[in-house]
């Protein structure tokens, strides 16, 4: 809205307020109230009428600011701009990237980052290097080594509809992956789906918790309003972790071997 238009809905407002007073004759540099004559109880109207012609909330604190009509005109202008910048920073906020973090776990400093292209060979070693159990119970299946397509698609992501956050630590000169969680937002884009594995040697050192805590702060700033994932009935521990987090789990009627585990982000 232009200076005009608020000057005019100004106007306005006070004709509505004191229909007997001749606005075309208000100084715009003098105090206003001495020129129109507002009891209080006029005074909140008329910032009551402000607020419902230019949705604007005027709190108290700022009336001292209202007291001429080039002054009060000049306020109104920043409310508006403020406000409509702030779904602009929400918006941005949202499509950023997700951070980067360091923290302090074993004596060590591990660094959660989004996962890049260029992890790819990092990441093909940190699921070699898994056990047995820990490939089963991220992949649900056996598997040593993971085909190029599977590799590039857990690598090269969007960090939008696929988020993806890594963990590594530096040892002996070289950058090595102790954990890595991911979602993928559902077709409707209200929720999404999450993966987590972490390395055994890490097990139980609470990066796990690191990661998925960072994972959802991801999930909320982006509006996402569920997380939910598969666990296989006999992961006790992936169970009791996810738990602990806040998720429900839902038996799978149809997968007596499978639990689905969900939990609201707002």
């Amino acid at each position: 809205m232009k200076t005009d238009e608020i000057r005019k809905a100004v106007l306005e407002a006070i004709a509505s307020i004191a229909p007997d007073a001749d606005v075309r004759a208000i100084r715009p540099g003098e105090p206003l109230r001495q020129q129109v004559d507002l009891d209080s109880m006029d005074w909140l109207n008329f910032v009551s009428a402000l607020h419902e012609r230019l949705a604007v909330d005027i709190p108290e604190s700022d009336y001292a600011r209202l007291a001429t009509l080039d002054s009060l005109v000049a306020y109104l202008g920043e409310r508006r701009a403020k406000k409509a910048a702030r779904p602009r920073r929400a918006a941005m906020q949202a499509s950023a990237p997700p951070p980067t973090a360091t923290h302090l776990i074993r004596g060590a400093p591990v660094t959660v980052r989004p996962i890049r292209p260029d992890d790819a060979p990092m990441e093909a070693d940190f699921v070699r290097h898994l056990s047995e159990d820990a490939r089963y119970m991220r992949f649900m299946a056996s598997m040593l080594e993971l085909p190029e397509a599977k590799l590039k698609y857990l690598t090269e992501v969007d960090q939008v509809r696929h988020v993806a956050l890594v963990a590594t630590v530096e040892r002996e000169g070289k950058t090595v992956e102790v954990g890595v969680a991911r979602y993928i937002v559902d077709p409707k884009g209200t929720g999404c789906e999450f993966a987590i594995a972490i390395d055994d040697e890490w097990q139980g050192s609470g990066i796990a918790g690191v990661l998925m805590h960072a994972l959802m702060g991801v999930a909320r700033r982006r509006g996402l309003a569920t997380m939910e994932g598969i666990v296989l009935a006999s992961n006790v521990r992936m169970l009791r972790f996810t738990r602990q987090l806040g998720f429900r789990a839902e038996r799978d009627p149809g997968d007596p071997g499978t639990l689905r585990v969900v939990m609201a982000l707002r």
